[in-house]
């Protein structure tokens, strides 16, 4: 059983887009991402410190816009307009989850398509369904992660069958658009759907996205299959883990993603990746 290293994934992908990024520069030119964030939240400060650590590392600005938890929903807009319009800037990110008051979808839809490094916005998610695989220059973070994992660890993707476990906007739905376009046979399962033992069972490549901690261990695994787990839960000694029961399976997948230091580390270097495609597209000659 092969565990699929993140940490040296990401770690290779960020040394490319250093090379990507000196190249721009030498062009006088040097990707720009605003984050803004609506108040406080633990989990947000930690991911705005790992975007804002692996900016300095390859050498992008990156400039936090806080403001309070009160910012009315129109007062964003308008924030957010104003970065639309700037030249200067390349890449926005609204940090997310927003405040209740705050219509989380309107906010993403007011986020220029071309500066949408998130890959959020309808028009770029509906390119992941409906463009030709050349003309997709944008991917959601974690799904796009997932796919270089896969691909570095030379596992076959094309004419596999693929199950995704989860269908959410961020991984699960995303997740099965990119699987499509390397010509997987993908099924997409969710809380309703039957039998999820058999159809788990008879898949090659197994992707876990539910938020539930080791709900998945080997009886759902077939012999050999590559098993990435998006899951980041605690068990019930607090320890972190992922969807997957990492002992019971790593007994019978081929390949297998540990939580952490799975999926996790290609997160933000894939939104760095992002950042530097709408820069490139940006000032393209």
């Amino acid at each position: 059983m092969t565990i699929i290293d993140g940490k040296k994934v990401s770690e290779e992908i960020s040394q490319k887009l250093k090379l990507e990024i000196a190249n721009l520069k030498q062009r006088n030119i040097t990707p720009r991402l605003v984050i803004i964030q609506v108040g406080n939240v633990a989990a947000s400060n930690i991911y705005v410190r790992n975007k804002l650590r692996l900016s300095e590392k390859l050498g992008v600005v990156t400039e936090i816009k806080k403001y309070p938890e009160s910012l009315p929903n129109d007062e964003l807009i308008k924030i957010i307009h104003k970065l639309n319009n700037d030249s200067l800037v390349n890449g926005i990110l609204v940090q997310m989850p927003l405040p209740k008051h705050i219509d989380e979808s309107h906010i993403i839809a007011n986020i220029s398509p071309s500066k949408d490094v998130d890959c959020f916005h309808l028009i770029n998610i509906g390119k992941l369904w409906t463009a030709r695989k050349s003309e997709v220059h944008l991917k959601p973070c974690t799904p796009a992660g997932i796919i270089e994992l896969l691909k570095y660890y030379n596992v076959p993707i094309a004419e596999k069958k693929a199950v995704v476990v989860g269908r959410s906007n961020i991984v699960g739905k995303p997740m099965a658009s990119l699987l499509l376009l390397d010509d997987a046979t993908v099924t997409l399962c969710h809380s309703k759907t039957q039998r999820l033992h058999e159809v788990c069972k008879d898949a090659d490549i197994l992707i876990l996205a539910v938020g539930k901690a080791k709900i998945i261990d080997a009886s759902y695994v077939k012999q050999g299959a590559a098993v990435i787990d998006v899951g980041m839960d605690h068990d019930a000694n607090g320890q972190l883990c992922g969807d997957v029961d990492f002992e019971s399976v790593s007994k019978i997948a081929g390949y297998l993603t540990p939580v952490p230091g799975g999926v996790g580390p290609m997160t933000v270097t894939m939104l760095m990746k992002n950042l530097v495609e709408l820069t490139k597209l940006q000032n393209k000659q």
